[in-house]
């Protein structure tokens, strides 16, 4: 189902690199900024990854948790984010079904994988609604990281 501008964000609750669940709603009230990323460890993944971590300050000024979302184990991200020291939370969609909710969803990947996650920014207002987003086609793209910090200091 695609994704809509102004329309609620999907709910989750998807488990952290620290074996927390962490539920969307649990961000209520501040702005999120959710990345979903294809592998960790990819030279792309980790250039946008370690982009934002180089970043981080400018969300946290303005109220908003960054949030990387892979369909990589729980133990993968937490190996990911303890090598390049993210500053933010990474999450395990390791089910597919975060992705699946928010039409960010390869179906059929390079190597025959199934069911890996497109490269996709979302920007999510402090009441729950999609103010951006950016889907990939390919996941070798870069994500316009301008584009979202012209947006999210737009909702301020």
């Amino acid at each position: 189902m695609p994704i809509s501008i102004g329309a609620p964000a999907p709910e989750f609750s998807l488990y952290d690199t620290f074996k927390n669940k962490i539920s969307l709603s649990s961000f209520r009230g501040k702005k999120v900024v959710l990345l979903f990323f294809p592998f960790a460890f990819s030279g792309t993944c980790t250039r946008e990854l370690c982009e934002m971590r180089d970043n981080y300050g400018f969300y946290e000024q303005l109220n908003a948790e960054v949030v990387g979302i892979s369909v990589d184990s729980l133990y993968t991200n937490a190996k990911f984010k303890e090598m390049n020291g993210f500053n933010f939370t990474l999450l395990s969609d390791f089910n597919k079904e975060v992705s699946k909710a928010y039409d960010s969803l390869i179906e059929n990947f390079a190597f025959d994988y199934h069911g890996v996650s497109k490269r996709a920014s979302f920007l999510i207002d402090a009441d729950g609604k999609i103010a951006y987003a950016e889907i990939l086609p390919s996941p070798g793209d870069y994500p316009d990281l301008t584009k979202l910090k012209q947006a999210i200091t737009h909702l301020n």
